[in-house]
């Protein structure tokens, strides 16, 4: 474990890190996407002054509201988002959406198409809009989207909204993110609840059923219902909340201010309770964790003499000449932690 390492400060970086530091700190929008283009960025020197900036930021930090927001394709969330920040914006608040585009699993590519579909808050000069491949990443999340949450609490975005890919690959990556969780839902409940997963119910601070307008409405109420009487079987996490389950459009906008109302009562009721406060501990302990077994598996492809063992070890494990377990064992040694 030599001198490789990427989180050796250099004082080369000092220059760039104190350019983003003062351009989110004055609410630039160009200095916020290029701080997010930094985090997300593999490259050595990249890490180096994304670590800087995020240390630095940390006091600025903390006092925003974070949502996610989540439900299968074609619920409407990027519409209701559009309706909803909007709606935020006009009263006051800076907005901020991660909006994570679903990358192919073939070439890696993605549509990001969100912005375009989120047009009136693409335009808006108190939101921020920034698409990022989930790059295969469980969750239906950027594999930085924590990071990015703090940059853009630090550039002074009050209300962050991390939007899901919606694919039903562990949701809870989402929700141990953010304060509030929403589960969007379509009318007609009883078809969804069949294929939707139970988990997904269980983690949800919030239910909103979309695209209640029209012809919907009183289907969107009979959901609504179906939601609720499943909610009754489940025992909740949290004895101090109930999650409520509301009817929306983000079409219209019917709906919203309730939900805002219900995403306020949430942080408030967490807060009064103390539960606030250990949700937010546990979520930084928990990016801990994700973040020491990211480097220990970096570390595994930067040092030439352990990825060339690596190859000869996967051979011979596939070949059934060495045990899964000691080459394991080697490996370990040879990072300098011991036996497993």
């Amino acid at each position: 474990m030599t001198a490789q390492t990427p989180l050796t400060p250099d004082p080369s970086d000092e220059p760039e890190v104190t350019r983003l530091l003062e351009g989110l700190r004055t609410g630039k929008r160009a200095a916020l996407a290029r701080a997010i283009t930094t985090v997300e960025s593999s490259k050595i020197e990249h890490r180096r002054r994304a670590r800087a900036l995020l240390q630095a930021v940390l006091p600025d930090t903390g006092n925003g509201v974070r949502l996610g927001i989540t439900g299968v394709p074609g619920v409407g969330k990027s519409t209701t988002i559009d309706a909803f920040g909007t709606m935020l914006t006009e009263a006051g608040h800076r907005v901020a959406v991660l909006a994570v585009d679903p990358s192919s699993t073939r070439t890696g590519g993605s549509i990001l198409g969100d912005k375009t579909r989120m047009e009136r808050l693409g335009h808006d000069p108190n939101a921020f809009i920034r698409p990022s491949p989930s790059a295969g990443t469980l969750g239906g999340v950027a594999a930085r989207t924590r990071e990015s949450m703090l940059l853009c609490e630090a550039a002074g975005y009050d209300v962050v909204i991390v939007e899901t890919v919606g694919i039903g690959q562990s949701e809870t990556a989402v929700a141990e993110m953010v304060d509030t969780f929403l589960v969007l839902g379509l009318p007609g409940a009883g078809d969804e609840l069949q294929g939707i997963k139970k988990g997904v119910i269980e983690i949800a601070d919030i239910i909103a059923v979309n695209k209640a307008d029209g012809d919907n409405a009183s289907r969107a109420k009979q959901a609504a219902a179906e939601y609720r009487s499943a909610l009754q079987i489940l025992t909740s996490p949290d004895a101090d909340w109930r999650p409520p389950v509301l009817t929306i459009s983000g079409a219209t906008g019917d709906g919203l201010d309730r939900l805002w109302e219900e995403i306020r009562r949430h942080r408030e009721t967490g807060q009064a309770s103390g539960r606030f406060n250990d949700k937010r501990h546990h979520q930084q302990v928990a990016w801990m964790w994700t973040m020491i077994r990211e480097q220990m598996m970096a570390a595994l492809f930067t040092r030439p003499d352990v990825k060339a063992r690596l190859k000869e070890l996967e051979s011979a494990v596939g070949e059934g000449s060495i045990a899964a377990t000691v080459a394991a064992d080697e490996i370990a040694q040879m990072m300098g932690l011991g036996e497993i």
